[in-house]
């Protein structure tokens, strides 16, 4: 008996190759060019009617018109999926866009929703606000306790919402848990996926049948693009899909272009990310002027052992730190980290969750989950940690 050859062998790529590699070509030819072109076009031509209705039905391959399709936005959803390992992608204008579509495809009049009350301020506020005037039913509580959570389902329950990684506060969702209650209960999980990027975590390998991003975070990592994508089963994502095409809320050809390019680098930056995150967390936590820092990382973390065995190869690049004297740190840190209400730049920024990503929320609200006024949010970059460090030490003495 022969030995099966290394070319026989079945290969699972390392995602650090899936990312370098996306990007099949939407239009191959004997030669073709190593990156995909932008197809700007708005609308295609066909060259008779049977082609026509053949395309329009969905009985081959056909682009017709941009608010349903391009070339650029295939390419960015096939490239999400086989990171994601999920079986379809359908990418959105924004994140939010994206969660919209998730939600109203599988929710409906009559049914109930529960969510975690750590999501991110503007999640919160399409939750608390416009949901319900749509005749859907939502309930807050606190999904770091399963009991809770489980109390909180009705029979008319269809979805439940976390962020694998909340938004400033770095808790970390029990998502094989909370999957394994939602699907008893006959309801889906989705998770909000964009602050860990399937580089670090990819939440349908542990049962989620909806995973969203925003593409302007890890997915792009440059601060140049703008979208959203919705991930998951295929009935789901076309489901999404469908609200997506009805509302408008479709990716632009160029803001899926510009994703792909960065998301070529995924791998190799959230390495950098993680390991830079998890430095400054080590030192800034013993430091006399920081009050707490917030990162998984750490094994004064509240969710360490469930973080180390969730994120095996890094948590991430964001964290958090409260001080006493916030106003005058910004202020130290201008020019070296600005200040800036978003993340996941190759830069290192800061941001003020309090004036920013949870506005919307009241003060007491905002109190009671533990975003203050002295609470600072780092979104760490790819720069050289000895330079960060300098920088944080600096603005901290």
């Amino acid at each position: 008996m022969t030995d099966q050859s290394a070319s026989d062998q079945p290969r699972r790529d390392s995602l650090t190759t899936i990312a370098a590699r996306a990007g099949e070509l939407a239009t191959p030819s004997a030669t073709t060019p190593l990156v995909e072109p932008i197809y700007q076009s708005t609308v295609y031509a066909f060259p008779d009617l049977d082609a026509l209705e053949a395309g329009m039905a969905g009985q081959q391959d056909a682009y017709f018109y941009y608010r349903n399709a391009t070339p650029n936005g295939a390419t960015l959803e096939r490239a999400i999926a086989a990171l994601e390992h999920t079986e379809a992608a359908a990418c959105a204008a924004s994140g939010m866009a994206a969660i919209s579509a998730a939600f109203l495809g599988v929710l409906a009049a009559g049914d109930h929703l529960v969510t975690d009350e750590r999501v991110y301020g503007v999640t919160y506020a399409l939750l608390r606000d416009e949901l319900p005037r749509l005749g859907i039913k939502v309930s807050f509580v606190d999904a770091l306790d399963l009991d809770a959570v489980a109390a909180a389902f009705r029979p008319n329950t269809r979805l439940l919402h976390v962020e694998s990684l909340t938004n400033p506060l770095m808790t970390v969702a029990d998502v094989p848990r909370l999957a394994e209650l939602a699907h008893g209960r006959g309801a889906l999980l989705s998770v909000d996926n964009t602050f860990a990027s399937p580089a670090v975590f990819r939440p349908a390998e542990h049962g989620a049948d909806l995973i969203t991003h925003s593409l302007s975070k890890y997915l792009s990592g440059h601060s140049t693009a703008f979208g959203g994508v919705v991930a998951g089963r295929s009935d789901l994502v076309a489901a999404a899909r469908r609200i997506l095409l009805r509302l408008g809320g479709t990716v632009s050809a160029f803001d899926a272009w510009m994703t792909m390019q960065g998301l070529k680098t995924l791998g190799l930056r959230m390495r950098a990310h993680s390991g830079n995150a998890q430095a400054i967390a080590d030192v800034l936590q013993n430091h006399p002027r920081v009050k707490r820092v917030y990162h998984p990382g750490l094994e004064s973390h509240p969710q360490f052992k469930l973080a180390d065995s969730l994120y095996p190869d890094g948590f991430g690049g964001m964290l958090s730190i409260e001080v006493d004297d916030a106003p005058q740190f910004v202020k130290r840190l201008a020019g070296r980290i600005p200040l800036a209400p978003s993340l996941a730049d190759v830069v290192s920024t800061l941001s003020h969750p309090w004036s920013t990503s949870h506005r919307a929320l009241s003060e007491d609200d905002r109190r009671r989950l533990g975003i203050t006024p002295g609470l600072l949010r780092f979104s760490v970059g790819i720069e050289d940690i000895s330079d960060l460090l300098e920088d944080l030490e600096g603005a901290l003495e």
